[in-house]
This record gives C-alpha cells, sequence and structure tokens, in this order.
C-alpha cells in the first residue's frame, strides 16, 4: 500500500519538542517566548542569529504558540535560534497584540543572549517571520522596529492588507473582531495596525503565498505584491495555507526554508 501524504493541517495538533527555554519579555501571563536552540552551531566559531517567528490563527485566543513548536523545531535542526513568542489574542485585542510582538522583539535579543551568550549573537539584526495572522504582526512590528534591529522578514500567507481583508470577510470577519469596527467606522484603527502604511522600506521584505490558500485566498496578497513593487512575492503552485509552516511538506522545506537563510 502507497504512503499517504500527511495532510498539512495536522500540524496544528502535531505532537513536537519542547523549547530549550521559556523566557518572559512582559508581565501579563501571555507574555512568554520559547526558544529553541540550535543542536550544532553551522559556523561554530560565530553565535548564530536570531529568528523572531510568530504565530497565527486570526488574533484568535483559540490558537497560540504551540501549534508553530513542530516549525521551530525543524528551523533548530536547520541551525537556527527560534524565539517564538506568545501575545494577547481575542476580540478587541488590538493594539495589545501589535505592542506584545514589538516588545517581544526589543527584548528578544537580550533575553537570549544573557541565557545562552555562548549560542547567539544578541547584537545582529533578527530575522523576523510570521503566518497567516502573525504575517500581519511580524510585518507591523519588524516594519515599525527598522533595519538598526530587523534584517528582514519573511511573512508567510499573511494577512497583509487589513481593508480588503475585513471587506471580503477573510477569517469569519477576523480583522473587525480583532479591531473592534469596520473600517469606515474607525479609519484611525485600521491606519495604525495597517503594516502597509510603512511601505517602502529599507527593511527587506518577502511574501510567501501558496496558490490554494484557502484561508487566506491568493489574491490578497498578490494584490499586496502588485501595490508594492519593493517586496519580493513568492507563489507556491498546488500550496495551501498549512503547508508553509509543515516541516514534512515540500512547500517548507524547498519554498520557506531558503528564503529563511537568504
Amino acid at each position: 500500500m502507497a504512503s499517504r501524504e500527511p495532510d498539512p493541517s495536522e500540524v496544528l495538533s502535531r505532537p513536537a519538542e519542547a523549547p530549550d527555554l521559556v523566557l518572559r519579555y512582559a508581565d501579563h501571563a501571555d507574555g512568554l517566548i520559547d526558544v529553541f536552540l540550535p543542536v550544532a552551531l553551522t559556523r561554530p566559531e560565530q553565535p548564530a542569529g536570531l529568528l523572531l517567528l510568530v504565530h497565527g490563527g486570526f488574533w484568535r485566543s483559540g490558537f497560540d504558540r504551540v501549534h508553530l513548536r513542530p516549525l521551530a523545531g525543524a528551523l533548530r535542526r536547520e541551525g537556527f535560534v527560534v524565539a517564538l513568542p506568545e501575545y494577547r489574542r481575542g476580540g478587541g485585542a488590538w493594539p495589545a497584540a501589535g505592542a506584545d510582538v514589538a516588545a517581544a522583539l526589543h527584548a528578544v535579543p537580550d533575553l537570549v543572549g544573557g541565557a545562552a551568550p555562548e549560542r547567539v549573537d544578541p547584537t545582529g539584526p533578527v530575522v523576523v517571520a510570521g503566518h497567516s495572522a502573525g504575517g500581519h504582526l511580524a510585518l507591523w512590528a519588524g516594519l515599525r522596529a527598522g533595519p538598526g534591529r530587523v534584517r528582514s522578514v519573511v511573512a508567510l500567507a499573511p494577512v497583509a492588507d487589513l481593508l480588503y481583508a475585513a471587506r471580503t470577510g477573510m477569517g469569519g470577519n477576523a480583522v473587525q473582531d480583532l479591531l473592534g469596527a469596520e473600517p469606515e467606522e474607525s479609519p484611525d484603527v485600521y491606519a495604525d495596525a495597517d503594516p502597509l502604511r510603512m511601505l517602502p522600506s529599507t527593511v527587506s521584505v518577502t511574501i510567501v503565498q501558496g496558490a490554494d490558500d484557502e484561508q487566506v485566498p491568493a489574491d490578497a496578497n498578490r494584490r499586496v505584491a502588485a501595490a508594492y513593487p519593493d517586496i519580493r512575492y513568492v507563489e507556491l503552485a498546488g500550496v495551501d495555507h498549512f503547508a508553509l509552516i509543515d516541516p514534512l511538506s515540500p512547500a517548507f522545506r524547498d519554498g520557506v526554508l531558503p528564503l529563511l537563510r537568504d
């Protein structure tokens, strides 16, 4: 009998190895960061750089950082130091969600560098990556922080255009739930949460999109790439929403991983 190809959505509940460290970046209950240290440094004479990895779930409390632990563990085996922060989620969670990821990005070099000084370079710029709603937060926090702190942002199927997402009801009106209003009711809130307002930027931005994505349809990010030509846009044929974060998928091995290393 032929072996069954894994369903990429299984990554959401797949058992995963525990982080090496769990550090606190803020006093509230969600102010935690899982840290995955590489099994072996790719360049033993030089500490590794940091990858801040932000989970998705349409900013809702039913999804937390645990579902990205399989990905973080795989990246650890590829030589990355991965910091996987939690952040406040749920209805009306803006601006807390954005502030949390920004605070985690600010704190993580010193936190991880202090806990494992021989394994990580706390002075170098951070690569910020995120998936789905986490892609939105990675863009928002990474572009705000700027090139002094961030080397690049790699957004995987991000909810990058909040106005488009709201007008199409993406994620069961997930943007309206996050921001507490329709765009015409609170334009200033939408403007504050909009990462596209910070473009163009000297921070390198890459969007990776699956052509068969049903959660964040490819058309959403095709529109973003057309409007902002400085963004590197990579669309993967035959790939859905979850394959991008599934370390067992060819989409991760052949598509996402090389871009995180770039």
